[in-house]
């Protein structure tokens, strides 16, 4: 069973716990997500595989899950981005913000979620039990869509895209 590391509001670690469990009680716990993007600026989104544990069939970031006990961002990042997108590329810590969501399935997302930046320029490869569909968009034609059909992005995207923006 996959473990995350349950932390405080400063990121300090206070335990350990099965995922879903977790994801159950709506503990706070570290998480990453990977924002990628190719040298003429577009952002590489992914469309979350419908049978995902929750947020099935949304548009995200490029890549995001939870640090294992003993990894640095940075590593989970690179171990993660290879093993849901097949791709491998530096990754710098940009900023991190906590956010909280109930949904409909009786899980709640409470993360201390660390983004983290990269370039590439090629085409993925996904695992399909993880991404259905992936695509390079103008941060431009982003904002309007994300403005235009909310419900097709996921939460923690929504409340980073701006932010993220800003720190590229």
């Amino acid at each position: 069973m996959d473990q995350v590391i349950l932390v405080d509001d400063h990121d300090h670690e206070i335990g350990q716990m099965e995922k879903l469990e977790a994801h159950q009680k709506g503990l706070l716990h570290r998480a990453f997500s990977i924002f990628l993007f190719n040298d003429k600026g577009e952002m590489l989104i992914q469309q979350r595989a419908a049978g995902k544990y929750h947020s099935g069939g949304l548009w995200t970031n490029t890549c995001c899950s939870h640090q294992q006990p003993g990894e640095t961002n940075i590593e989970a990042g690179k171990r993660r981005l290879w093993e849901e997108m097949g791709i491998t590329t530096e990754l710098r810590d940009s900023f991190s913000f906590i956010y909280r969501t109930d949904f409909d399935n009786g899980l709640v997302e409470h993360e201390l979620d660390h983004v983290l930046i990269g370039s590439y320029n090629d085409a993925p490869n996904p695992d399909p039990a993880e991404a259905q569909d992936w695509k390079y968009i103008s941060l431009k034609d982003l904002l309007l869509d994300v403005d235009k059909n909310p419900d097709n992005y996921t939460i923690w995207f929504k409340i980073c895209l701006k932010q993220v923006i800003a720190n590229v």
